[in-house]
C-alpha cells in the first residue's frame, strides 16, 4: 500500500546521519548488530529527500562515535550539515558525539558549543561502556547545566546490558539537574523496566524511536501516555525507519490532532526553546 506525504508540521528528533564514504559500511552494520534490515541510505542527502517529500519542518541529526579519535571529526561534520539546513530554512539541530576514553571532555564540549552543537548522543551498547562507568559521570559533569544528552535506552539481549532504564536511574540520581531524552520511549524492548524506573522524572524526555514497530499500535499508545504526551517526541532513528512509514504506524495510535501535534512537532520544539538550543 502506498503512504502518502504527510501534510502536517513535522519534527524528527532522531535522525542519525554519516558521511557519504561509509554510510552504506555503517548502514550494514547498525543491520547486523540488531539483527534487522536497515531500509534507508543514511546519508545527509538521502534523508533530505525523506524531509522534502514529507513536509519535515526540523529534526534532529547526530552520529555515535565508536573511537575517540572519531569524536572531533564527527562533531565538525555534523555542525556543519546542521549549518547547511539551517541555511535552506530547516529548524536544525545538532548533538556531539563523545566516546568514553576521550581525553579532554570539557574541552570538546566548549567547542561544540561554539560550533552550534546543543547536546550528546550516547549509545552504551554500540559504544561497548556502562551507564554507571565512572567515565559516564565525567560526560554528564561536564554536560551538565549546557547540554542535552540523548541515550539510547534499552536491549533485551543479555550481553547488551549498558543501557537499562534502572541504570540511568541511578545515574541521574546523582545528577538531578541533567536534561537527558530517553530514546525508544524510555528503553528499547525494555518498556516495563522504564515504568517502573523512568517515568514521572521531571528531567526525562522521550522519543518514540524504535519502538512502534515493535508493538502493537494499542501498546505504544499505552505506553506513550504513560511516558507523558508532554514529553515524547516524534523519532524515525532513520536510517533504522523511513519517515512515511513511521508517520503510518504513528497514525494507527490514534491519538487526536492535539495530541498528534504535540509529539510530531510541539514537544521538540518546546525542549529546545525551553533550554535555548
Amino acid at each position: 500500500m502506498e503512504v502518502k506525504a504527510t501534510t502536517r508540521k513535522l519534527f524528527d528528533s532522531h535522525v542519525h546521519i554519516y558521511p557519504d564514504a561509509i554510510a552504506e559500511k555503517a548502514r550494514i552494520a547498525l543491520g547486523k548488530f540488531y539483527e534487522f534490515d536497515v531500509p534507508g541510505r543514511g546519508t545527509y542527502s538521502g534523508y533530505m529527500e525523506e524531509c522534502r517529500n514529507n513536509n519535515v519542518s526540523g529534526f534532529l541529526l547526530f552520529s555515535v562515535a565508536t573511537t575517540a579519535h572519531q569524536v572531533t571529526r564527527i562533531n565538525d561534520y555534523i555542525s556543519s550539515l546542521v549549518k547547511d539546513a539551517v541555511s535552506l530554512g530547516y529548524e536544525a539541530h545538532g548533538f556531539a558525539a563523545m566516546h568514553q576514553d576521550f581525553d579532554d571532555v570539557e574541552k570538546e564540549l566548549d567547542r561544540c558549543k561554539a560550533l552550534g552543537l546543543s547536546g550528546i548522543k550516547i549509545h552504551p551498547d554500540i559504544q561497548g561502556f556502562d551507564l554507571l562507568d565512572k567515565r559516564m559521570y565525567r560526560i554528564c559533569e561536564a554536560a551538565r547545566g549546557r547540554f542535552i544528552i540523548n541515550f539510547h535506552m534499552g536491549d533485551d539481549r543479555e550481553r547488551y546490558r549498558f543501557s537499562e532504564p534502572r541504570k540511568l536511574a541511578k545515574l541521574l540520581d546523582s545528577f538531578p539537574d541533567l536534561i537527558v531524552i530517553a530514546s525508544h520511549l524510555g528503553g528499547y524492548r525494555a518498556w516495563d523496566e522504564a515504568a517502573e524506573y523512568l517515568y514521572g522524572r521531571d528531567n526525562v524526555w522521550y522519543d518514540n524511536s524504535s519502538a512502534l514497530w515493535a508493538m502493537s499500535a494499542q501498546e505504544a499508545r499505552r505506553i506513550t501516555e504513560n511516558c507523558g504526551v508532554d514529553r515524547v517526541m516524534f523519532g524515525t532513528d532513520y536510517p533504522v525507519m523511513r519517515i512515511a512509514p513511521y508517520l503510518s504506524m504513528f497514525d494507527e495510535e490514534g491519538f487526536d490532532e492535539e495530541t498528534s501535534e504535540k509529539i510530531l512537532y510541539k514537544n521538540a520544539s518546546r525542549l529546545f526553546r525551553i533550554y535555548n538550543c
